[in-house]
């Protein structure tokens, strides 16, 4: 039986893009303290959380940014915890490039997908992090027989389920966002693959990146349609 040595094979030496994405966050956290505090919506809005009226207006820009935002210093302190450990992990395991990949693509399904099913003004990014959890998941799926993948695979997939039900009865927790961002997550880390394991763009590979497009392009279609006949 082929096992596959984690660190070995696969570490980059330091996490710098989990770093380097933590002080974003925290920076932009001070300034919208500073800027009228992170639970004003105004202030929230004012610094790109995702707002639908807003995006309808052509501010696309708004897929992006709320993963960098969060609401509250509970949210960012649970954020953040779980981006430095969570993200050093799985950034030693793909890299660095793939790793922000994966978090970015992650982070946009999320919102897109809360763009379409939800009005709520919202930030945070957990879109992400529920993205590099269903990556992490990925990762037991393509090597079944290494006992660490599949033990932090079984992990998150637990993780993910318990949030979710968690979610369903607090009406702050954006649900569509955080199943969104797994969805992401899981398409990007297909696509994307392992570095020296990738191999070729094969099929499997391609389709990943086609249903990661076409669902894009579906959600969007839905919340313009959604949000025509509301408004």
């Amino acid at each position: 039986m082929k096992q596959l040595n984690v660190r070995s094979k696969f570490s980059s030496k330091n996490p710098n893009m989990t770093y380097l994405l933590l002080a974003i966050q925290i920076i932009v956290f001070i300034l919208m303290t500073f800027s009228g505090g992170s639970t004003n919506s105004y202030t929230l809005i004012f610094f790109g959380a995702k707002f639908n009226p807003a995006i309808v207006a052509g501010q696309y820009w708004r897929f992006i940014t709320p993963m960098f935002l969060h609401i509250g210093f509970t949210h960012i302190l649970m954020n953040s915890i779980t981006l430095y450990f969570l993200g050093a992990e799985i950034e030693r395991i793909y890299g660095s490039f793939r790793f922000l990949i994966i978090y970015l693509l992650g982070g946009i399904m999320g919102n897109v997908m809360s763009f379409a099913f939800s009005n709520s003004l919202s930030a945070g990014a957990s879109t992400s992090l529920f993205g590099l959890f269903a990556a992490a998941i990925v990762l037991g799926r393509m090597y079944p027989d290494n006992y660490a993948i599949r033990h932090m695979a079984q992990g998150f997939t637990i993780l993910i389920v318990l949030n979710f039900i968690t979610g369903l009865t607090s009406s702050s927790i954006d649900n569509w966002g955080h199943l969104g961002g797994a969805i992401g997550g899981a398409l990007s880390a297909l696509f994307i693959s392992v570095p020296r394991y990738a191999g070729p763009l094969n099929k499997k590979r391609i389709g990943a990146g086609a249903a990661y497009v076409g669902i894009i392009i579906l959600l969007i279609f839905i919340g313009y349609t959604r949000l025509r006949l509301l408004y």
